[in-house]
């Protein structure tokens, strides 16, 4: 949902982080989520958001909308059929760790006794007691902690140069385990290391300590004596003491901030070592902690010259009176070896606009005509017709076509593809189709819709599936299991892992009272309702609106305004919108049609199509209508975005946007029709559901405003220098239905929120103006996109910064200071649960909705919880990970997971729980609205029409356009209303 669209760089991690963290969408990476983050992430994020109102159902939709991960719960399985879900292990054994007895109780019982400064998380109050009891499988296994240290050294590589790739300081490791030299100096068994600069051992080693290697590539054939050489130096850093770590996983209030993070980074090191070996076995390392094994799990084409892979996700993670390993699986996208050219011309014909540039930046490849082995770096602008240069030895200028086929009488299959440079400073240009891909390589740029849609596919999986897949040839893969493939790392550092799964406690909470103007609907086991027979809470006004037919070629199109099946289809709408309790005026919307330009390879992201709209919006609506009904002709992303830039931004108008495609079918018409009424009431003011008191009765027994924030960044193949957007949504009253939108652009993949002062008061402003001239009593924040190693930079920026907002309404005789409770919520995570029983399961096998689980693989002090609050469709459903950073309102365990459940009901998109606390939703939402603004810098291009920048000018120059896109963001009438949704 955070830093995330591009959210995500290949890989999909078994639902994990929206993708939420840095820049969170790379390219298309899934795990064994549903759905994972549109094209694109920061926390998946991608490149233009689908069109309204495509909730399935009279259930007015699905939790599917547009987060890395909502629905980690949708996919199919190969080939389009299913693979039967069902309980994990039915006949095993089911007893909660034994280490979860009540010491536990008596610790957090202890931590009541402590002061913590304000800079400090805030520890645990207690463990929630409310919901039905239940047990459940968690892809954590135990890990034997050894009794001796562990010996850390940095590792220098002389000389420096040529060292900063990565495959080039993999090599050199290579070559030095080889090595006699490496065996003598006692290094041989007894370290474990990064293939970078750090390496963990079993034991003392000697100092000074130097390993020197002579380099060559595994197929070079040159002299050893023209071979460069290199020295790897190892220098003691550090003793980790694995005492502490036991004493602090153990809850011994002394060892309590004892920082943990080095000494997992090693043990995450020793656990990588087996999968991460350079001999034959060992698997392809994505980022640190994902690997791949293509011998044992066969890659699955994904069309444009891709193929996914699928692997696992580890991670070492402290727990109470255990250190696990959290096992999860992972699918990535790679490239699919084979022709450089033809990998270009399948990857540009997948999607209208995709771009090889992003295609061959960073790919490897060998040459047919000399062999050698190349990155590209670029995209040359020039063809091997058009490009000349100087070839004494051809007798002076010619071109690349010419050259080859008189030098090598190579006859050119594609002479007017783009060249490709693979050359450092000096540019060194190749016709692709000479170029071989070499295997074993992650796509790291953005997957196109169609991949995405194909890697869904593949990674989505039942609960049951991913978890007899991890237990199976996960251990065996990763070598944790004993046998055969056991890593000797593991026997070296006396190291030892649990082969069955955690089995913690956890509850399932009841969903809350749903509450309509008419109507009073039943939530079911799968935590949706049915619209039948209700009516909106408030009924908003739909008077003076507006339907826009835009024509763009598609054959489900309408034929033009005057077109019969439109007005039935608009006049069939209007009646569900006034059976839903809206007040529908008698007199029909105005009409009006643009028929837009051709797409052409000059005009990529479509400005003359939105010129086009632009001139018929302005001439032809007059007076300017209330609400505007848009007819897509199809879910073109530029067509999406730049409407959507051109009504909020220039034109103050709201709109809903549908697809002709879908609204003139007869079948689930009218429930389409409903689910688009649910925005367009929204939109207009209204309030389509509440809850009831008893269900909100935390937030209503003193006056609390209730905010979403969130942050998302731009992914590769965007302009560099774009900026990131955040937003701040905040309720405007105690009916917690409507959330206004305050948003900004600020500097690129910055994670903290650079004007949260002001948006927060903006908010505040807002909700006075709505509350009698009141200012609210309490402020809970749920915070989105901020990955763990975060949490402390809420703490010590972005709280002080909504304090110093609230300050701003001290008076002479008054301090204003509400009670400010934050919490964060984190996607980007690989924790599932499994149910034991089939009666505390979905029919998939899923855990059902209201399952929380706050002990077993939770935080040891600090104040967390697990909570999936959705019901999941097919594949394995990811939870959503709770952590308290700021708590003055006192909320107890108890009072925070029912609460966030229950306001994971009110999201007004959808007729069901979503996966995220709504807030928080909504501020992901109002991110990609922002991403619409800025829509042709994601896409990679400039008004200059040059689709890179560098240097501190061209950066400013970025920045100055996002700025002129951005043209103050939403100003008008609609900054008061949900305009997002």
């Amino acid at each position: 949902m955070s830093g995330r669209g591009d959210r995500g760089r290949g890989t999909f991690r078994g639902q994990g982080d929206r993708g939420r963290g840095g820049d969170r969408g790379r390219g298309g990476g899934f795990a064994d989520r549903g759905r994972g983050g549109s094209p694109g992430g920061d926390r998946g994020r991608g490149g233009g958001a689908p069109p309204e109102g495509g909730f399935r159902g009279f259930r007015g939709g699905n939790d599917r909308g547009r987060r890395g991960g909502f629905a980690g719960d949708r996919g199919r399985g190969r080939g389009g059929g299913r693979e039967p879900g069902g309980i994990f292990n039915p006949g095993g054994s089911a007893n909660i760790d034994s280490r979860l007895d009540d010491s536990q109780d008596q610790l957090v019982a202890s931590l009541g006794n402590l002061t913590i400064r304000h800079d400090e998380l805030p520890l645990r109050p207690d463990f929630g007691k409310v919901g039905i009891p239940i047990k459940l499988r968690t892809n954590f296994f135990p890990v034997k902690v050894p009794k001796g240290p562990l010996y850390e050294y940095d590792v220098k590589i002389t000389p420096s140069a040529g060292t900063s790739n990565k495959r080039v300081r993999r090599r050199i490791f290579q070559l030095a385990e080889r090595s006699e030299e490496w065996a003598e100096k006692g290094l041989q068994g007894f370290i474990a290391h990064d293939h970078a600069a750090k390496a963990i051992a079993a034991k003392q080693l000697e100092q000074p300590l130097s390993v020197a290697i002579a380099y060559y590539e595994d197929d070079d054939e040159a002299p050893h004596d023209q071979r460069k050489e290199y020295t790897l130096t190892f220098t003691f850093t550090t003793t980790h003491d694995t005492e502490s770590l036991v004493s602090h996983i153990n809850g011994d209030p002394r060892f309590r901030n004892f920082d943990i993070a080095p000494i997992i980074a090693a043990f995450n090191l020793i656990l990588a070592a087996h999968p991460n070996r350079t001999q034959p076995g060992g698997g392809v390392m994505v980022g640190r902690n994902r690997f791949f094994f293509p011998q044992t799990m066969e890659p699955v084409p994904l069309g444009g010259g891709l193929e996914a892979w699928k692997g696992f996700y580890t991670s070492v993670r402290p727990s109470f009176k255990q250190l696990m390993v959290n096992v999860n699986v992972a699918t990535t996208a790679f490239y699919k070896p084979g022709n450089l050219a033809d990998g270009m011309y399948a990857f540009s014909q997948a999607s209208f606009g995709a771009r090889m540039a992003g295609f061959v930046k960073g790919v490897r490849i060998q040459t047919q005509h000399l062999g050698y082995k190349k990155t590209v770096k670029k995209l040359a602008d020039a063809t091997a017709r058009t490009h000349r240069f100087n070839c004494e030895e051809l007798g002076g200028m010619v071109t690349v076509l010419e050259y080859f086929d008189k030098k090598y009488r190579l006859k050119l299959r594609f002479p007017d593809l783009q060249l490709v440079d693979v050359g450092g400073a000096k540019q060194t240009l190749l016709p692709p189709e000479l170029c071989e891909i070499l295997p074993g390589q992650a796509f790291k740029g953005k997957i196109l819709d169609e991949q995405t849609a194909n890697m869904i596919t593949v990674a989505a999986k039942p609960p049951n599936v991913n978890a007899q897949t991890i237990t199976g040839s996960g251990l065996t893969e990763l070598g944790f299991r004993p046998g055969q493939n056991l890593s000797p790392a593991l026997n070296t550092f006396n190291v030892q892992i649990g082969n069955e799964m955690a089995i913690v406690p956890g509850r399932i909470l009841s969903p809350p009272r749903i509450q309509y103007g008419k109507g009073n609907p039943v939530v079911d086991e799968r935590a949706s309702w049915n619209l039948r027979g209700v009516q909106f809470a408030t009924g908003a006004k739909l008077t003076n609106w507006g339907v826009l037919l835009i024509k763009d070629g598609s054959r489900d199109e309408f034929d033009s305004i005057d077109d019969p099946n439109l007005k039935d289809t608009v006049t069939g709408f209007a009646k569900i919108c006034s059976a839903s309790g809206m007040k529908v005026a008698g007199d029909p919307p105005q009409l009006a049609q643009v028929n837009l330009p051709r797409k052409n390879s000059t005009d990529p992201t479509r400005d003359q199509a939105i010129k086009a709209i632009r001139n018929v919006l302005t001439q032809s609506f007059k007076p300017k209508p209330s609400i505007i009904l848009v007819v897509l002709s199809s879910g073109d992303k530029h067509i999406y975005s730049g409407l959507k830039h051109l009504c909020d931004v220039w034109l103050d108008v709201p709109t809903v946007c549908v697809q002709s495609s879908k609204i003139r079918k007869e079948k689930g018409q009218i429930q389409y029709f409903a689910n688009v009424g649910l925005k367009m009431n929204m939109k207009l003011g209204g309030v389509n559901h509440s809850l009831d008191d008893q269900s909100m009765g935390t937030l209503k027994r003193v006056s609390t405003m209730l905010v979403g924030m969130d942050v998302t960044h731009p992914g590769p193949g965007t302009v560099k220098g774009t900026p990131s957007i955040a937003a701040v949504v905040a309720s405007q009253d105690l009916r917690f239905a409507q959330y206004p939108c305050s948003m900004r652009i600020q500097e690129s993949k910055k994670e903290m929120i650079t004007d949260l002062a002001d948006m927060m008061k903006e908010r505040l402003d807002h909700y006075k103006s709505r509350n009698g001239n009141k200012l609210p009593d309490r402020i809970l924040v749920y915070r989105d996109g901020v990955s763990e190693g975060q949490y402390a930079t809420v703490l010590a920026e972005e709280i002080p910064l909504i304090r110093q907002a609230c300050r701003k309404y001290d008076t002479a005789g008054n301090q204003y200071r509400p009670q400010l409770t934050v919490v964060v919520c984190g996607k980007r995570h690989h924790a599932r649960f499994y149910p034991t029983d089939a009666q505390h399961a979905d029919q998939a096998g899923n855990p059902r909705p209201g399952t929380v689980v706050d002990r077993g693989i939770t935080a040891i002090y600090e104040f967390d919880f697990y909570l999936q609050a959705h019901g999941g469709l097919i594949g394995t459903t990811r939870p959503t990970h709770y952590y308290v950073i700021c708590n003055e309102m006192g909320l107890k365990a108890d009072d925070i997971q029912q609460l966030t459940n229950n306001v994971s009901y009110t999201f007004a998109r959808a007729t069901k729980a979503v996966s995220l606390v709504s807030p928080a939703y909504y501020a992901d939402l109002a991110c990609e609205r922002g991403r619409c603004y800025i829509h042709k810098l994601l896409q990679g291009y400039t008004s200059s029409g040059t689709t890179s920048a560098s240097g501190e000018s061209a950066l400013d120059s970025v920045w100055r356009e996002a700025e002129k896109l951005w043209h103050g963001g939403v100003t008008g009438k609609q900054k008061d209303i949900m305009f997002y949704l």
